[in-house]
């Protein structure tokens, strides 16, 4: 990434967690100086952000047992246990005292739309990655703010579209159950032509975890991107795949709809036979797959870029330290 700023711009020291590779390395692209704690357990959380993604020379990691030792701007959680559990024993009072921002990844849970989000933070802002998720959360009287996501894409990889089959991209989706979709999933690949990768997709006949940077490459063979997801944000894989041009049918639920506009850019609905019988069609007329694909691409190259994603999290870093030092950024490239 090559950024340009003015001579008073100063980077800040953050501290945050390793829980979603594909967004941390997104959220590293934000011209700071980022500190990772990892354990030599590779517990969840604290696990060394290794070799797949081409981190950058501004992300550092350090043995979790000495954040204490270290000196940060700002303190960035990604999940309840490192909040509410380990940041005591992590932190010392005055880390856990310095500006705050909790990314919140996902729609509340047990309870749609009653459960009380855990972030109360008297130097703090939760920050959620989809207006749905916000619409839905109690966060109480603290602020909030949403940044939508924005995706490093391979400009050097574009939709072919040449397998007449469909792609569905999901981690652990046997274990993940009805939520994700599993069921749905099931039920459309017997009736039309699908191919599922993610770790442990094997276990549902799937062709298995594909390397983080051929990602890309692998879904834009295939003509169309199924997502059968029930409840949950809106996937990276499913911003990357229309990024890329690939069009997406889909379950009616959560972001999605918002991104969709049904027979110009991609197709939603809450009839799983609609679907089938959409994609279907779109595996029968590639033509009309990749005019759906491209509409959807420019959808999302508006929407989800990553120089708007990058500006967007200047602003809420800057907001909470009370700081301006790098509101003056004038260009940012990401390969």
């Amino acid at each position: 990434m090559d950024t340009s700023y003015t001579a008073s711009a100063k980077k800040k020291r953050i501290l945050t967690w390793h829980v979603h590779g594909n967004y941390l390395y997104a959220l590293t692209q934000v011209p700071h100086e980022w500190v990772i704690p990892v354990y030599d357990d590779g517990r969840p959380g604290y696990g060394a952000l290794g070799n797949k993604i081409p981190w950058g020379p501004n992300v550092r990691e350090i043995p979790a047992d000495r954040i204490k030792q270290e000196e940060f701007d700002c303190v960035i959680y990604q999940s309840q246990s490192a909040y509410e559990t380990d940041a005591a024993h992590l932190l010392t009072p005055a880390q856990r005292a310095l500006p705050s921002i909790y990314i919140e990844h996902d729609p509340p849970r047990p309870y749609p739309v009653d459960t009380k989000h855990c972030f109360r933070h008297d130097n703090g802002i939760l920050v959620h990655v989809t207006h749905y998720n916000a619409l839905n959360w109690d966060a109480g009287d603290m602020p909030t703010r949403v940044i939508e996501h924005g995706v490093p894409i391979n400009p050097g990889v574009r939709y072919t579209g040449e397998l007449d089959r469909g792609i569905t991209v999901i981690n652990g989706l046997k274990k993940r159950g009805r939520r994700m979709g599993a069921d749905l999933f099931e039920w459309s690949r017997e009736r039309v032509a699908l191919d599922l990768i993610g770790m442990q997709s094997e276990e549902m006949g799937g062709l298995g975890e594909v390397p983080n940077l051929d990602v890309a490459a692998t879904m834009a063979r295939y003509r169309v991107f199924d997502t059968p997801l029930r409840y949950t944000s809106l996937g990276l894989a499913l911003v990357e795949a229309r990024l890329m041009g690939i069009p997406v049918v889909g379950v009616a639920a959560t972001e999605l709809p918002t991104v969709i506009n049904n027979g110009q850019n991609g197709f939603v609905h809450t009839d799983k036979a609609l679907l089938v019988d959409v994609m279907r069609q779109l595996i029968d007329e590639p033509e009309l797959a990749r005019r759906w694909g491209e509409a959807g691409r420019q959808t999302a190259m508006q929407r989800f870029n990553m120089d708007r994603y990058i500006r967007d999290w200047m602003v809420v870093i800057d907001e909470v330290t009370g700081s301006r030092s790098l509101a003056s950024v004038d260009s940012v490239t990401v390969p």
